[in-house]
């Protein structure tokens, strides 16, 4: 199957005005040329012992023509960066190193192009999925799913993992922090501002290197992390949508930066802040740029695999449970695919990609990979899906399943900057409703471990098979066929099945 380019945030968006009366339209980015650091230095990351003092790897980095960014003696990673093209090549001769990778193109970096401005893209282009619609939403009319909160009477997905009912008996711990890893959130949002614990919140775009200033892991030119947000904990206040654990706290973690890329780094910095600043679930809408695969037979990637893996492991270990997006191009990711899309940093080019290539964060192992579905309890049709790939399915919307709600809209509305309310659709919209799942066992069962937390996740779920023969279009036109594996078990799309929220609370 062919690989379509894509976003690395998984969703696309249409916004509702702050009053919960006009929405607005705004758009998912397309890819940009490579993105240069100031000094036009590429990056790297630099590959040691788990646990043991860098201090060797270090010198190595120097002594290659490197400079040291940011050390990870738990995991054995060292950040570096270079205006060496042999760098990588150079490095991973020396003592005490076991690998090195470019974790962005190389060869732009070293011969950088201009960066060009983002476009949104069409409705049902390769890049995202909504982008270009306006709506109109009532303002709250009919019966809210929460009688306070009045925007719920459009949040059918809610009643789709039966999270409205979990809340007559909980809401979730203040206790159980989750760890937003994406654009950053809207602290002042008067339906997320109750639930942000800032004391857990870093930044982590410059490099990887942590900063806990507020404007660090504030949003700046996304409203993605924003929403993702308000699925997972919106508070139960009165006032607009209710999240699906509305009493857990949020930690932004921000790790998208400006040119709306998520590199290695980034994604490293976030994973090890999570696992030791008392954060128990991660959501990750996203996938690592600039591969949407990376290829353990190349040893650039081979390298950043590790390291990104390193970082998962090391949180799972202390009891994190990261939940991902599995993206949002129909793909069947447990077969080969064709990648004309990477690197999407820069000039793509065309490989055949097997096992040996895997998506980061959504295939590492130890991570809840999830699919999407529609208010009809079908695949969404743009969720990529797989029989070894999906563990659960969730609501990510799905404009062709149209639900009865006053407006009349199959998408995701939740929180957007602004202080407003938008709907967005995407596998990005799916994960944080596992999060909050994840959430709320969590919240009530405070010792089990991550293992124990995900096979009850699996096991709560409830089963949807595959469509008759196996074959699914949506549309009718083939335009999004799809082949689910797995007969009754609807292993290939849904995984486990739909998460169910008030399973988890009782």
């Amino acid at each position: 199957m062919h690989r379509r380019s894509r976003a690395r945030l998984l969703a696309a968006a249409v916004v509702i005005a702050a009053a919960a009366s006009v929405a607005t339209a705004a758009g998912q980015a397309t890819a940009a040329p490579a993105q240069v650091s100031a000094a036009g230095a590429a990056h790297f990351v630099v590959l040691g012992d788990e646990g043991r003092g860098l201090s060797a790897v270090e010198k190595a980095v120097r002594d290659s023509g490197g400079t040291v960014v940011k050390s990870w003696p738990q995991i054995g990673v060292v950040v570096a960066s270079s205006d060496k093209a042999d760098f990588a090549k150079v490095v991973r001769t020396k003592r005490g190193v076991q690998g090195a990778g470019a974790t962005r193109n190389l060869a732009e970096l070293v011969t950088p192009e201009p960066t060009t401005a983002r476009i949104a893209a069409s409705a049902d282009s390769a890049r995202s999925l909504e982008a270009t619609e306006s709506v109109v939403t009532n303002g709250g009319k009919g019966v809210p799913s929460d009688p306070g909160d009045p925007l719920s009477v459009n949040q059918w997905n809610l009643a789709a993992i039966k999270a409205d009912k979990a809340h007559s008996i909980s809401g979730g711990s203040r206790d159980v922090v989750v760890g937003v890893l994406d654009s950053g959130i809207e602290a002042t949002h008067p339906d997320l501002a109750p639930n942000i614990d800032a004391s857990r919140s870093v930044g982590c775009t410059d490099q990887g290197v942590p900063n806990t200033s507020p404007a660090a892991w504030a949003p700046t030119t996304s409203d993605h992390g924003t929403h993702v947000a308000g699925i997972i904990a919106a508070a139960k206040n009165g006032v607009g949508v209710v999240g699906v654990a509305p009493n857990v706290k949020l930690a932004s973690i921000k790790v998208v930066d400006d040119d709306q890329f998520i590199y290695p780094e980034y994604a490293i910095c976030g994973f090890v802040w999570a696992a030791e600043h008392g954060v128990k679930v991660t959501n990750n809408s996203y996938f690592i740029d600039p591969w949407f695969l990376w290829c353990r037979n190349d040893a650039d990637q081979r390298a950043v695999v590790t390291a990104v893996t390193r970082a998962i492991d090391y949180s799972d270990r202390r009891g994190v449970v990261n939940v991902a997006a599995l993206g949002n191009s129909n793909w069947d990711l447990s077969h080969n695919i064709t990648d004309s899309g990477s690197p999407n940093n820069g000039t793509p080019t065309t490989r055949e990609t097997g096992p040996e290539c895997v998506n980061i964060p959504a295939e590492t192992h130890g991570v809840v990979g999830v699919s999407a579905t529609g208010v009809n309890n079908l695949k969404s049709y743009y969720s990529n899906y797989g029989r070894t790939e999906t563990e659960v399915a969730a609501p990510g919307g799905d404009r062709m399943q149209v639900p009865g709600t006053p407006d009349a809209n199959g998408r995701i509305l939740s929180t957007v900057v602004g202080g407003a309310w938008g709907y967005k659709q995407g596998t990005s919209m799916a994960s944080p409703h596992a999060a909050g799942v994840v959430a709320l066992i969590r919240s009530t069962h405070r010792n089990w471990s991550a293992d124990r937390v995900v096979d009850e996740l699996q096991h709560d779920a409830d089963r949807l098979a595959c469509p008759a023969g196996g074959d699914y279009d949506p549309d009718g036109t083939g335009a999004w066929k799809a082949k689910c594996e797995g007969g009754a078990s609807g292993r290939g799309f849904y995984g486990a099945g739909l998460i169910d929220a008030l399973d988890a609370v009782r």
